[in-house]
């Protein structure tokens, strides 16, 4: 069966449909998944601004293992892939803000300068009715990814032109203290393998989406 066309949706759009699921619930989670270089955190913070009060983001990138924990076991050099970072705390994490028995959650988020996650960081008040949350691997079939589809009360995969995405992961990577040589190796090799991982996932998105121009 052949997959349906990607919606294209303005940022305006987007924070419609936040709030049209939010309606009649204490609290909406919402995941916006893509494969690296895809905007998604981008198009996450925008929407959270668009909804103002009512909305807090959450990043999956908080769970990044340390530097120190992928030294440790060999991965340092994969940073990104799936199993560098701590799903099952974010399984809980997710847990925690879709059940909203505690009168705040404090989430970690994830420091590009520094290239580290920083614990405690994002107050998640009880009261606060839509949590975005943005990450690569909220669609993966398995252990303990999975989990996370029955967290979320929709799921978004973002799609973005190929080159686009390629040279704009390119130039973040140069942004934040890579050679260009080195930048471009590891966009085309660690990355590349990640996206296509995330590529396959995205059949089990609610929503195949492209941000409209207009809100770009």
């Amino acid at each position: 069966m052949s997959r349906p066309p990607a919606e294209a949706l303005t940022l305006a759009g987007l924070a419609d449909r936040a709030r049209a699921l939010s309606v009649g619930s204490d609290r909406t989670l919402i995941g916006i998944v893509g494969p690296p270089g895809a905007g998604k955190s981008t198009v996450a913070e925008a929407l959270v601004h668009q909804l103002g009060s009512d909305a807090v983001l959450v990043p999956m990138d908080g769970f990044h293992l340390s530097n120190e924990v992928l030294e440790s076991l060999g991965r340092r050099d994969r940073k990104g892939a799936p199993d560098t970072f701590d799903a099952d705390g974010y399984v809980a994490l997710l847990r925690r803000l879709r059940e909203q028995v505690d009168e705040i959650v404090y989430a970690p988020a994830f420091r590009r300068d520094i290239e580290e996650p920083i614990g405690s960081s994002i107050p998640v008040p009880r009261a606060t009715p839509i949590v975005v949350t943005e990450g690569n691997y909220l669609l993966l079939d398995t252990q303990p990814w999975k989990l996370i589809r029955d967290l979320l009360d929709s799921t978004w995969y973002l799609e973005v032109d190929e080159t686009v995405r390629l040279e704009r992961l390119i130039a973040r990577h140069v942004a934040f203290g890579k050679a260009p040589d080195a930048a471009r190796a590891w966009a085309e090799g660690s990355d590349q393998a990640n996206a296509a991982t995330i590529a396959e996932s995205s059949r089990y998105a609610d929503l195949l989406l492209r941000l409209a121009p207009a809100a770009a």
